[in-house]
């Protein structure tokens, strides 16, 4: 277990270090059908180092990993560990072996406590049961060592996102692993919580355990990284020092091209006012009375730190969450989206925040995940469905879209995060939706993936759609909206100009106690 006393550090004696390199991953190619995942890639991890790994969204970095974890088997190449040949079978002799992975998609058993999740598979018996004593001080033990305040005891499921991320990186400690895999570690943090992470990594550094740490964001990357090693379309393209690196040269070698924008131009213009919101609360205490009009060919954003009430704003909008108080106007006429189904009806669409737990069907086809909040329309009177017109409709979306994925018959879980998200949207944008809701829309989505979801969105803009944003990435808010409304502690604490505020402002705004 970690511990915060310097004398008390396991490090690794230089007698132990069988090489210079703790992991080589060397010539690992493995391929799907259809598909070639990866094709002859190398990776090397010094000790008690961060190594980073880029990449678009499909070129390969998750599939690598897994292949180390043992989810995957190899085609062919080979991995050392601390200089011995290692080949796992599955995720259990990785953790056995003290290689740990914090995935990107989280995968709790949500009804058990957090120190049930720590330990899974693992408990801690006494003649024959349970030891409940030992597993809180053990999982308390850990949190205490990374100054995590959650109580062991709470049932993980009520919990906001950013703390069971933090939950997922106590776990993979309390393996004691010496090479922890981290995918996407910030994307559902506070700045306040990624510098909590941060320090986490330096003290698990001087542990000589080693992170391979995988992130689209590059001002993140170029700080906390020692060396960062570039794919592209799942081959090796650079490994180098991140203190030789910028962001334009990381981008170049991930797009294999100049992006020299990182926001596209708005062209459109803003119309009649499309939707108006008076005085709304949602009828849980999550927020109260916000007020703002979304005008047609509008994209307004939401910021705020996590817990501020901004999913529960576009829920409440879509009819997951029941409404309080306050008044939806549409078009002029007051509406009342009671449910999803009513909102949906009313021209509503919303894409969740969490894709793999609330967005996509994962072991169902693409083509299943496109037509299914449409599928009503592709029933003839006798109720069978129109295949032909499926097919048109899903291959118009995926080459619409700009969907990576041998077919539609393909499943959806096999395809990248931001090949699942546009899959998503393309979904929705079937349904021909007058707002569109969208909660962290590029999440865990790489910088060429990400312009082209901006690009989409854009282009509904020019529409006269109307779109609603929520996103923890300030320059993203600024980047692509017209307005950004911020809310703070459940309420609403500003309404911004996007092309005159600046960051400064939003987050002081954000941080105001109404």
């Amino acid at each position: 277990m970690l511990r915060s006393k310097e004398n008390n550090r396991n490090t690794t004696p230089d007698s132990v270090k069988n090489s210079e390199y703790l992991l080589e991953m060397n010539g690992i190619s493995k391929s799907f059908p259809g598909v070639k995942a990866l094709d002859n890639v190398n990776l090397h991890l010094r000790w008690g180092s961060v190594h980073s790994l880029m990449g678009e969204n499909g070129a390969g970095k998750s599939t690598l990993m897994k292949c180390l974890f043992g989810i995957y088997s190899v085609d062919s190449g080979e991995i050392l560990l601390n200089g011995k040949n290692v080949k796992f079978s599955n995720p259990a002799e990785a953790l056995n072996n003290q290689v740990s992975m914090v995935h990107q998609e989280l995968n709790q058993v949500l009804y058990q406590t957090v120190m049930e999740n720590v330990w899974l598979g693992r408990y801690p018996m006494k003649n024959g049961l349970v030891d409940d004593k030992k597993m809180y001080e053990d999982t308390k033990a850990i949190f205490d060592d990374l100054d995590i305040n959650i109580d062991p005891k709470v049932k993980i499921g009520t919990l906001q996102v950013s703390q069971k991320q933090m939950i997922e990186i106590a776990k993979a400690v309390s393996y004691n692993a010496k090479v922890i895999v981290m995918d996407e570690p910030t994307s559902s943090l506070t700045d306040k919580e990624v510098e909590h992470l941060f320090r986490i990594i330096d003290k698990l550094k001087k542990n000589d355990t080693s992170i391979i740490y995988i992130s689209h964001k590059m001002e993140e990357i170029l700080r906390i990284s020692d060396e960062v090693t570039i794919m592209r379309d799942g081959k090796w393209i650079a490994t180098k020092p991140a203190a030789e690196l910028t962001i334009d040269a990381i981008i170049r070698m991930m797009v294999g091209r100049e992006l020299t924008e990182r926001y596209p131009v708005r062209n459109s213009s803003i119309g009649d006012v499309l939707l108006e919101v008076k005085e709304l609360s949602s009828f849980s205490p999550a927020f109260k009375e916000v007020n703002f009009q979304l005008c047609k060919g509008e994209i307004l954003g939401v910021a705020g730190l996590v817990g501020a009430g901004r999913t529960e704003l576009l829920e409440t909008l879509f009819g997951i969450r029941r409404r309080g108080n306050g008044e939806i106007y549409l078009n002029g006429k007051k509406i009342d989206n009671g449910t999803p189904i009513k909102a949906m009806e009313n021209k509503f669409a919303m894409l969740t925040e969490e894709r793999r737990a609330d967005g996509i069907f994962t072991t169902l086809s693409v083509a299943f995940n496109t037509i299914i909040a449409n599928v009503g329309s592709y029933s003839n009177r006798i109720g069978l469905l129109n295949n032909k017109l499926i097919q048109q409709d899903v291959n118009r979306m995926i080459q619409a879209m700009n969907v990576k994925t041998p077919s539609g018959k393909t499943y959806i879980g096999n395809l990248s995060g931001g090949n699942q998200q546009k899959v998503i949207l393309g979904r929705w944008l079937l349904t021909n939706p007058d707002i569109l809701l969208l909660d962290e829309p590029t999440r865990g989505i790489d910088v060429g993936a990400k312009y082209e979801i901006y690009q989409l969105i854009n282009r509904l803009a020019e529409q006269g759609k109307g779109v609603i944003i929520v996103s923890s990435e300030m320059p993203e808010l600024l980047g692509i909206c017209d307005r950004i409304l911020v809310m703070s502690n459940g309420r609403q604490s500003g309404l911004f100009d996007a092309k005159s505020t600046s960051q400064v402002e939003i987050m002081s705004s954000s941080a105001k106690f109404i």
